[in-house]
C-alpha cells in the first residue's frame, strides 16, 4: 500500500481497530474505510533483525529503530518472507468450552508471570508479535516446543534494572540489573498440576561459566563464580538470562527449557490493564520507603501501588526478602483468580489491553519468541486447575559462615528433597494420590505392622560414592525422624549400584518403618533367614541411587516437612 492510499490511517491507533469476531472468538483488524482503506488489512510486518531496520512499514505500525545485540523484535511472516495471505490467517471455529479455556489461561499465565517480571500472553492478533523482545540462549535448542507427555520448566525473571518512566526510585542506579525476583515454574507431564518455586535473591550459590551472544555475533564465555549471591547471575559481568538458566540448572538438577523476563513496568502496566488486583493485609500499612499505604483488610491495587506491594520489605513479617517472597506469592494467587473472573474474560477491551501490556513488557528466549509458540504454551496450561498450582520457596537456612546474617544458603536436607520432587515430577498438591500409588506397588512385600521410629536400629554404610552420605543420612534420621538408634559405619567395602536394607525376620516391622521413612522400594529389602538378637541392628547400604538425606530412593512421595506453600485458589492475608 503506498503512502497516498493510506490516507489518514497514520492518525488512527491500531489498538482501536481490533474487533471481536463472534463466529471464531478471535480479534480481527477492521480498519476504517474512511481512512482510505479499500479492504481490511493485516498488520503483518517483515521480520526484523538486530542488524537491519525495515525499509518500510504499514501505516498502522510505525517503523522501529533497530535494537543492537541479542534483543530483537519478532513479527509474523510466511515462509517466503511476504505478507501472510488472508486465507492462511483464517482459524477454525472453536467450541465454547475450548475458547473459554484458552481465554482463561491467557489471563492465568500472565497473572502467574507478573511478579517475576514477565507475562506470557496468548494473543490472536499479529500486531502483538512485534512487541516481543527475543534473546538467543547459546547452547539451548531454539526450536524446542512443548512435547506431549513430557514435563517442562520455565524460568520467570524479574530484573531491578531502572528502565521506563517513573522507575527512578527502584533498583540500583546505573546498574545493568540483577535477578531480583526469580521463579522456577514446573509444569507436570500430564498437565494436571504446576509448582512455582521462588529462589531467594540473597541466597549464596555457585554461578557456572556461561556463554553469551555478543552484538557482533561472536560468542563470549563469562567465567563463573563461587559462593556469591544468586541475584548476580544476571546483568553482572555481562551475564544474560541464559546465565540465570544455567545457574538454576546447576542448583536444582532440573533442566530449564525457557525463560521470560521483564522489569518493574510489567507489574504497573498489567495490574492497571486488568483493573486492579485484590489483596488483603491483617493490619494497616504505611511504609515510607516503598510509599505503600493500605488499610487493614481487603483493597484493590494497581500501578505504582501494586509495584510497591510486591517490592516492600518493611511492611510484613520480619522485613526480610523471604517474607517479601511470601507476599509476592499471595499476590500472584490473587492475580490468577482475577484473570479467571468473568470481569476479565468477558471484557474484550480489557483482554486486549492486558495482552498488549504483557507482550510489551516481555523478553523471552528464541524458543518461545513468537505468539504462535506462546499460544502453544497457553494450550499446555489450559487444563490446570488453580487448586493444583502451588507456590513455594527453596528451603534455606542462615549462612553459617556469617556473624551478621545477611545471606542464606540452601537447607542441606530440605532443599534436595524439593529439587528431587521437581526432578521426578511429583506434585505438591496431589501428594496423597501419589503416595497411595507407591504403596500399592509395594504392598506385597511391605504389608504388615510397623515399629515406631524410636524402635528402629540400623547401621548405615556409604556405598554411594557421595562423600558424607552416611553421616548426612544419620543426621536426618536422628534429628528429623526420631531414629536415634542409628549409627554411621563409614564406607561400605565397595560401591553399591542400589541401596539395600538387610534385616532379620524378627526385624520386619523395623524394616517396614525405615522403608516408609526413606522411600525404599520393595527390591531394596533383603530379609534374612535367622532372627537377630534383641539389640542387633539392621544393615543399610547406601547405593548409587542415593540422591540425598531424606530424599526417597523411589522418588519423593511427600514434600519436605514444614515446607511453606501457597495454593493459587486460596485467599491469604499478608501479615
Amino acid at each position: 500500500m503506498d503512502a497516498h492510499s493510506r490516507g489518514r490511517a497514520d492518525e488512527i491507533d491500531p489498538a482501536d481497530q481490533w474487533v471481536l469476531n463472534p463466529q471464531t472468538g478471535n480479534y480481527e483488524l477492521r480498519l476504517d474505510r474512511s481512512a482510505g482503506q479499500s479492504r481490511p488489512q493485516s498488520p503483518s510486518r517483515p521480520r526484523r533483525s538486530a542488524s537491519a531496520a525495515p525499509t518500510s512499514a504499514p501505516a498502522s505500525t510505525p517503523p522501529e529503530a533497530p535494537v543492537p545485540g541479542q534483543r530483537r523484535r519478532r513479527a509474523p511472516e510466511e515462509p517466503g518472507g511476504g505478507q501472510i495471505p488472508a486465507q492462511s490467517r483464517r482459524k477454525r471455529k472453536q467450541g465454547a468450552s475450548r475458547k473459554k479455556k484458552v481465554l482463561l489461561w491467557t489471563g492465568g499465565t500472565m497473572a502467574f508471570l507478573l511478579v517475576g517480571g514477565a507475562a506470557g500472553a496468548y494473543a490472536i492478533y499479529n500486531k502483538l508479535n512485534g512487541n516481543l523482545d527475543v534473546v538467543e540462549v547459546v547452547g539451548k535448542n531454539n526450536n524446542a516446543g512443548f512435547a506431549k507427555g513430557k514435563a517442562f520448566n520455565i524460568l520467570v525473571i524479574g530484573t531491578d534494572k531502572r528502565t521506563g518512566e517513573g522507575n527512578a526510585g527502584y533498583g540500583d542506579k546505573n546498574s545493568p540489573g540483577h535477578a531480583d525476583t526469580t521463579i522456577l515454574f514446573h509444569v507436570s507431564k500430564d498437565r494436571t498440576n504446576a509448582t512455582a518455586v521462588s529462589i531467594p535473591r540473597d541466597m549464596k550459590t555457585d554461578i557456572p561459566d556461561c556463554q553469551t551472544r555478543q552484538t557482533d555475533g561472536t560468542i563470549k564465555t563469562i567465567p563463573g563464580e563461587s559462593d556469591v549471591r544468586f541475584n548476580v547471575s544476571l546483568g553482572q559481568n555481562g551475564r544474560d538470562p541464559g546465565c540465570v538458566m544455567r545457574t538454576v540448572e546447576e542448583l536444582t538438577g532440573v533442566t530449564v527449557d525457557h525463560f521470560m523476563m521483564a522489569d518493574f513496568n510489567a507489574v504497573k502496566e498489567m495490574t492497571t490493564a486488568v483493573g486492579g488486583v485484590k489483596v488483603c493485609v491483617e493490619k494497616a500499612v504505611n511504609d515510607p520507603k516503598s510509599h505503600l499505604k493500605l488499610p487493614a483488610g481487603e483493597s484493590v491495587i494497581q500501578g505504582e501501588q501494586a509495584l510497591a506491594f510486591v517490592r516492600t520489605r518493611h511492611s510484613f513479617g520480619n522485613e526480610s526478602d523471604l517474607d517479601r517472597i511470601k507476599v509476592q506469592q499471595q499476590f500472584l494467587s490473587s492475580m490468577i483468580r482475577q484473570m479467571k473472573s468473568d470481569d476479565t474474560l468477558t471484557d474484550p477491551a480489557k483482554l486486549l489491553d492486558l495482552a498488549n501490556a504483557a507482550t510489551s513488557a516481555l523478553t523471552v528466549d528464541s524458543g518461545i519468541g513468537d505468539l504462535t509458540k506462546l499460544q502453544g504454551l497457553a494450550g499446555e496450561l489450559s487444563s490446570i486447575d488453580t487448586k493444583n498450582i502451588a507456590f513455594t520457596t527453596v528451603p534455606v537456612i542462615d549462612n553459617p559462615a556469617e556473624k551478621i546474617r545477611a545471606t542464606v544458603v540452601p537447607d542441606p536436607t530440605k532443599a534436595p528433597q524439593l529439587f528431587a520432587m521437581l526432578q521426578s515430577d511429583t506434585s505438591l498438591t496431589e501428594v496423597k494420590k501419589q503416595q497411595q500409588d507407591a504403596k500399592n506397588a509395594q504392598a506385597a512385600l511391605l504389608k504388615g505392622t510397623r515399629s515406631t521410629a524410636a524402635e528402629v536400629r540400623v547401621d548405615v554404610y556409604n556405598g554411594s560414592g557421595i562423600r558424607g552420605a552416611a553421616q548426612s543420612t544419620i543426621n536426618w534420621l536422628q534429628n528429623d525422624e526420631g531414629v536415634n538408634r542409628s549409627t554411621n559405619k563409614s564406607n561400605a567395602p565397595e560401591k553399591a549400584a542400589k541401596t539395600t536394607l538387610e534385616y532379620a525376620p524378627n526385624q520386619a516391622d523395623q524394616a517396614r518403618k525405615l522403608a516408609d521413612l526413606m522411600g525404599l522400594p520393595a527390591t531394596a529389602l533383603k530379609p534374612g533367614t535367622q532372627n537377630a538378637g534383641e539389640r542387633e541392628p539392621m544393615t543399610l547400604v547406601l547405593g548409587a541411587d542415593f540422591k540425598g538425606a531424606g530424599v526417597p530412593i523411589t522418588g519423593p512421595a511427600k514434600a519436605p516437612k514444614d515446607l511453606v506453600k501457597v495454593e493459587a485458589d486460596k485467599q491469604i492475608c499478608a501479615k
